[in-house]
């Protein structure tokens, strides 16, 4: 089974709340939807770009969306005392449940 592990920082300079992260969240995957659709054509401008500049930007975009993301997990234990860590367990025997999962 391949995984994909990622460490973003947490970040300063900031005081976001739950309501304000949730709606940066959405802006984010908002823009991340919106540069697939330019840089694929689904916009009707005609982009000069390579595929690989397309892929890089895209690439980019979903990085804002995981650090948003991110942000947003360390609201939730901080301000909620939730504990991710464990959330993230039961997340992955969820996925095993449903068939998602299968380990070789």
């Amino acid at each position: 089974m391949q995984t994909k592990t990622l460490s973003l920082p947490k970040l300063n300079q900031l005081n976001p709340t739950l309501e304000s992260t949730a709606l940066k969240l959405m802006e984010e995957a908002g823009e991340l939807a919106q540069c697939i659709g330019k840089y694929r054509g689904l916009s009707g401008e005609n982009v000069h770009m390579s595929e690989s500049q397309v892929i890089e930007e895209i690439a980019k975009e979903l990085l804002d969306v995981a650090q948003t993301a991110v942000t947003m997990m360390f609201v939730l234990e901080e301000s909620y005392g939730i504990n991710i860590g464990e959330l993230l367990n039961n997340h992955w025997k969820k996925l095993e449940s449903k068939g998602y999962l299968s380990h070789l």
